[in-house]
């Protein structure tokens, strides 16, 4: 569990730079350059990734906190399905998803967070995505803020096109995900009850 706690801090902490110590931020890209900066923040994200899941499968086996009912998985696939529509609208240029949600990474990653919290009972996992869903509430104030403050503005609006390929994109992505991509990923099927 100290290695899930730690990938945790690491990661999340991480992406939470710019928030709690902006200053940091700023002073590091000043010192490294804007390629350093990234270079480096790339590298320990992925280090800070790889112990987060390997901390996260060591502490799989712990003692069920709750036992959700049967039905809760079948909420976490519907609401996967909007969390891959809100993902794939992040990578797209603007469209009215993009436009309406302001932030629909941070959204996505929301949903993933609630819906896996709904369906999953053992220790690590309400450590895990009860993390990951506190850290998109204190982005999302962060960037409410930041957008007042004019530091940040939202996308422009580009086409209803982009809507469209984010529905088709995102609904492909969470059949595949569904049929057989969680289970080869993460060893467990969300179609087993």
């Amino acid at each position: 569990m100290a290695l899930l706690i730690l990938g945790i801090v690491l990661f999340l902490g991480l992406h939470l730079i710019r928030v709690v110590t902006p200053g940091l931020r700023t002073s590091l890209i000043a010192s490294l350059g804007e390629g350093g900066w990234k270079g480096a923040y790339s590298i320990a994200s992925v280090i800070a990734l790889v112990v987060l899941i390997y901390g996260f499968g060591q502490a799989r086996d712990m003692t069920p906190v709750w036992s959700p009912p049967f039905w809760m998985s079948h909420i976490t696939i519907l609401l996967m399905l909007f969390a891959l529509i809100c993902l794939v609208a992040s990578l797209l240029p603007a469209g009215h998803i993009a436009v309406r949600t302001k932030h629909p990474m941070v959204l996505s990653v929301k949903i993933w967070a609630l819906a896996h919290l709904l369906s999953n009972g053992d220790g690590a996992a309400i450590l895990l995505f009860a993390a990951f869903l506190a850290w998109g509430v204190i982005l999302r104030i962060s960037f409410k803020r930041r957008e007042r403050a004019g530091e940040i503005t939202v996308r422009p609006f580009v086409s209803a096109k982009y809507d469209l390929y984010a529905v088709i994109i995102g609904v492909v992505a969470w059949a595949l995900i569904i049929w057989k991509l969680h289970a080869w990923i993460i060893g467990v099927s969300p179609l087993v009850i």
